[in-house]
């Protein structure tokens, strides 16, 4: 770290401990270094949280001694659940007899799987026995679920986090997930003489062999960043100690005067936003006429684990805004930002906004949060103890590990991202499906522990920045005061970034937002180029001295347009003002396009 760069940091780190008592929130509490007598403490911590996957078990405890607790004070509760499991045995038992007489045809099933279950489509599941086993599960996972829910005087996150631990058992528990009561996998077997299991062991050994190695998963070889994702030429303009700058070549003749900066979210790789060349939305934005440029992380290791969050809006936001104006000449800059990098965004334009800085010709903010009391299923792992435990595993190493990342992404959608896998992975002995979205979500980055214990404490556990207690360079800032208008996209299955959330932003906020919501989830949905099959959106723009509209009422009466949302983003983006005009130099040349910090492993 520079001496400058540390100066700063101090600096700011002291008016943030000054203004402690105004905010009404302690500063928090990252262990820069063990205090004193506390050593012990964090190194049992980061031990422990290696077995446990780095959940917090004093977390985990109080959730479920809170729903103990209140389950044991409430008879009615007690009765309800009794009366319940008597009826889902008597009606399991109706359908049992139905199913096995002789003649009587194909029984009504007595529970359906909830819409988003595809793991009981196949028909062979509707034979006998089968039928039995998957309907006894799914009226057993009903029964938890009311089990978990609805106890009066729990807390309502440790009902989440209750729920999802159960659910969790319950998949991994699942009919689909063992030969002896999946007909598909002994169809399967049968049909292939024992080749699927046979395919299935060598891809567990192999994943064995590699997670002990540290090595890739296959999915991942066959998409690399510079080979065949994150191929449009560009180059290296801009180099500091934690970004990279891509400035992309110019495709047209003419190109719109305001250039385009993208600010990617710093937990993956950049190149999701430039996937392969059918799937780039930097290539198709190109290739439209607008001047982009890319923000790429560096990778952090342990020598990182002081860089801040302040240090990621000066050393990436800013020095990038600086280094596009040096080189295109242009007064102002569109700016769009995806998930965490949309968040540090709002942050960079508030700030910008209180200095009376106005080179921000326009904000669009990608499946990105400022507000959040309601941020998804994310916040089952985040409370007070969680990230207490959290901290103490990156302080001894210095950052998150990717590991635990892509762990907790994983609990999210586990039927999809864990059984399903390993159904399809072992028992099938299916090969990998190989796409470049895949390889890309496998391609994670490290985070600095005292960033992101400032995002988790401030963003996460306090709301900082909505509530207006957030301070940058030691003042505060404040969402209203961004003048720029703003394009906000929402992903209708989201579940790291709700859309319901997403779209409180216009609540926050004393300028123009258009608001759009689009099929498909936090990924997937930012992914949506013209001319895939199944994806639709809705469009509308809130003008700041308009009436309010509910989330709900907006989705219902907005009118639904089939297709991609790019051409309606760009369309907007073209309307802002400025002439069309010869594409701006190219900065200096530092190396081609993707540039070297994200090949960092």
């Amino acid at each position: 770290m520079s001496t400058a760069r540390q100066a700063n940091t101090e600096q700011t780190r002291e008016h943030e401990r000054q203004g402690s008592a105004w905010q009404g929130v302690p500063v928090p509490d990252y262990p820069e270094s063990a205090p004193e007598g506390a050593t012990l403490d964090l190194l049992l911590n980061a031990w422990l949280g290696k077995f446990t996957g780095g959940i917090s078990p004093a977390a985990l405890g109080n959730a479920y001694a809170d729903w103990l607790s209140h389950l044991a004070l409430a008879p009615s509760k007690q009765q309800t659940l009794l009366q319940e499991a008597w009826k889902k045995i008597a009606r399991w038992q109706q359908y049992a007899v139905q199913s096995a007489l002789p003649g009587a045809g194909a029984a009504p099933p007595c529970i359906a799987p909830l819409p988003q279950d595809r793991r009981f489509d196949d028909p062979a599941w509707q034979r006998w026995p089968y039928n039995l086993v998957y309907q006894g599960f799914l009226l057993q996972q009903q029964w938890w679920h009311r089990a978990t829910t609805g106890v009066r005087g729990v807390a309502p996150h440790h009902e989440d986090v209750v729920t999802f631990t159960v659910r969790q058992w319950l998949d991994m528990l699942a009919p689909s997930n063992f030969m002896l009561t999946n007909p598909v996998v002994q169809q399967a077997t049968l049909a292939s003489g024992g080749a699927n299991l046979a395919r299935g062991m060598a891809h567990m050994a192999d994943d064995w062999q590699r997670a002990a190695m540290g090595q890739h998963a296959p999915d991942q070889r066959s998409y690399q960043a510079g080979g065949n994702v994150a191929v449009t030429p560009g180059k290296v303009v801009y180099r500091n100690d934690l970004i990279e700058l891509i400035q992309y070549a110019p495709a047209t003749a003419r190109v719109h005067a305001t250039p385009l900066l993208f600010v990617p979210a710093w937990i993956m790789k950049f190149y999701i936003l430039d996937l392969s060349p059918h799937n780039s939305l930097v290539r198709y934005l190109v290739e439209q006429g607008h001047t982009v440029f890319m923000i790429s992380w560096k990778n952090p290791t342990e020598e990182d684990r002081e860089l801040s969050l302040e240090d990621y809006r000066q050393l990436g936001v800013m020095d990038a805004l600086d280094a596009v104006g040096a080189i295109t000449g242009a007064p102002q800059v569109h700016a769009a930002g995806y998930c965490l990098g949309g968040t540090l965004l709002a942050i960079a334009a508030a700030t910008m906004a209180r200095d009376g800085d106005a080179r921000l010709a326009s904000i669009t903010m990608l499946a990105s949060q400022v507000d959040f009391k309601e941020p998804g299923e994310l916040s089952l792992f985040i409370d007070d103890s969680q990230v207490s435990f959290l901290e103490a595993a990156m302080w001894k190493q210095g950052y998150l590990d990717t590991k635990q990342m892509a762990g907790a992404f994983q609990l999210l959608r586990s039927n999809d991202l864990v059984w399903s896998r390993r159904l399809r992975h072992y028992l099938l002995g299916e090969d990998e499906q190989d796409s470049d979205l895949m390889a890309w979500n496998a391609d994670a980055t490290r985070m600095p522990c005292r960033m992101h214990s400032e995002y988790l404490r401030r963003l996460f556990l306090h709301n900082d920045l909505a509530e207006g207690r957030y301070r940058t360079a030691g003042r505060h800032i404040a969402l209203p005061d961004i003048g720029a208008p703003i394009f906000a996209v929402g992903t209708l299955t989201d579940h790291v970034a709700p859309w319901r959330s997403v779209y409180k932003l216009q609540l926050l906020t004393d300028t123009d937002v258009t608001f759009l919501l689009t099929s498909g989830g936090h990924n997937a949905g930012v992914v949506s180029p013209p001319g895939q099959p199944r994806r639709s959106y809705q469009l509308a723009t809130h003008r700041h001295d308009e009436p309010y509209i509910d989330a709900d009422s907006w989705q219902r009466d907005v009118p639904r347009h089939d297709g991609s949302w790019w051409p309606a983003w760009q369309a907007w983006l073209a309307a802002r003002p400025g002439a069309l005009a010869a594409p701006p130099p190219m900065g200096p040349d530092l190396g081609d396009a993707p540039g070297s910090y994200v090949l960092q492993t």
